[in-house]
């Protein structure tokens, strides 16, 4: 099949990538103490600087918004530091990265956070998900704090900070987290969101908190250095909404007035990914329900293959494809799609935690 379509330049804010394969932010708990990115992080990276742009991991923007170990941050000095140890690498190889700047939520464990408190949503509800603690052990979930009105907007300060912070290090934007029952999207979400003041309620007061972050971090570093990841029906662990498409267009429609340097959207099929390969066949396609919504550049994620994504592409439903499974495995993944190279296979059983085995010993095919 001819992937042309793929290899098409492509304009996102101030950056123009070259091809449209685009690496998702994808946790692999493999930082070092303090969740400071290493030497092995950055060569991670490099392997992979081939794609169109690189989002790197969901990376923390506060202490509190830590959410497994061997998670990155972007709130120390020596995090800084680290990340351009990695920035570098991949500008080295002339790659393009952006940084996904995200808090966990209640998607945490008091072991992870300061003077070991409770995780924070916007209500007391805990996720339908096992946690992690500082020593890579599963235990049962937590139930979180709900949020007082007043400590929002520290936590949106704290989201500016973060931003800043990764422009320091040397990416060339970041991504505000806002998917995958991340505490945006539990303030999103009417399944996990029971509040009755503004940030609560109707959908216009639940996307309040998104927007904020969006119109805050924007004035700090540009609107055009500002992607957002949203994941609409997504069911990651048991968030939903009563009215997705009528809360995802209010959301949507207003990222599009604020002419972000992209939008993300992961596909409901493959929204609980990162813990099996079991899709949701059955869920409407994002790319093409909220395509009239955006009219800026749109990255479509979740189970692509190289000949769904130039369809995709081809179609106009989106303007890049995010992929992830299919990157931890190849890092000449742009080389081997425009060869019509074989895939290497992931081993699930090295995704999250450990060291260089399965994540920088897969092989190039040349």
């Amino acid at each position: 099949m001819n992937h042309d379509a793929l290899f098409a330049p492509l304009q996102l804010g101030t950056i123009k990538v070259q091809n449209r394969i685009i690496m998702a932010p994808l946790t692999r708990m493999r930082a070092g103490t303090g969740n400071v990115p290493t030497a092995l992080n950055a060569k991670y990276y490099a392997q992979r600087a081939s794609a169109g742009l690189i989002i790197a991991e969901g990376t923390a923007v506060s202490h509190q918004g830590q959410g497994y170990p061997g998670a990155p941050g972007i709130y120390t000095e020596d995090q800084i530091n680290g990340w351009r140890s990695v920035t570098d690498a991949v500008h080295s190889k002339r790659g393009r990265i952006f940084l996904q700047i995200a808090h966990n939520g209640r998607n945490s464990h008091s072991s992870l956070l300061p003077q070991n408190s409770l995780p924070v949503a916007p209500s007391a509800i805990p996720p339908d998900l096992p946690a992690f603690t500082n020593e890579f052990k599963q235990v049962p979930t937590e139930t979180p704090r709900a949020l007082e009105t007043d400590e929002i907007s520290t936590i949106v300060d704290t989201f500016v900070q973060a931003a800043l912070n990764a422009i320091e290090a040397g990416f060339d934007g970041v991504e505000v987290q806002a998917a995958n029952s991340h505490l945006i999207d539990q303030f999103l979400q009417d399944g996990t969101n029971k509040r009755t003041d503004e940030y609560g309620g109707i959908a216009e007061n639940r996307v309040r908190f998104l927007l904020e972050v969006v119109d805050k971090v924007s004035a700090a570093v540009g609107i055009n250095r500002l992607g957002v990841r949203l994941s609409p029906f997504g069911q990651y662990g048991g968030i939903h909404d009563s009215n997705p498409l009528h809360l995802y267009g209010i959301a949507i429609s207003a990222l599009d007035k604020r002419q972000i340097a992209y939008l993300h959207l992961i596909e409901g099929r493959g929204s609980e990914i990162g813990l099996g390969d079991g899709l949701h066949e059955e869920a409407l396609n994002n790319a093409q329900l909220f395509r009239s919504n955006f009219r800026g550049p749109l990255i479509s994620a979740a189970a692509y293959t190289p000949s769904s994504a130039t369809q995709t592409v081809s179609k106009g439903e989106a303007d890049g494809i995010a992929f992830g499974r299919l990157f931890i495995a190849n890092p000449d993944l742009v080389e081997r799609i425009r060869d019509g190279l074989p895939m290497n296979k992931y081993d699930r059983s090295t995704f999250y935690g450990g060291g260089e085995h399965g994540y920088t010993d897969y092989p190039v095919a040349i």
